[in-house]
């Protein structure tokens, strides 16, 4: 199911910054995704391996969760226009 829910995650975002990425920015910004979805797996299970070898699986697990609920009100705080996207521009050219 983790494995699914990952390659959902990569469509949906392989999909979704391209509509809203200037034309003359999308070669640039693509190729940055590209670079971060194919590292992100590996920096994780690094990430991962560091913290349950320090702390313990328990509190590794613990501790990634609540970064990551984190992470997510930062961002919603500091993006707050991301949570008024109703509907996404579709580029005409």
């Amino acid at each position: 199911m983790l494995g699914a829910s990952d390659v959902v995650s990569v469509v949906v975002r392989s999909t979704l910054i391209p509509m809203e990425t200037p034309d003359n920015m999308k070669g640039r910004v693509n190729a940055v995704n590209a670079m971060f979805i194919g590292t992100s797996n590996q920096l994780g299970e690094f990430e991962s391996w560091l913290t349950a070898s320090l702390f313990g699986v328990i509190p590794a697990v613990l501790l990634g969760g609540t970064g990551t609920i984190i992470i997510a009100i930062l961002w919603m705080k500091l993006f707050p226009e991301l949570l008024h996207i109703t509907r996404l521009r579709h580029s005409t050219n």
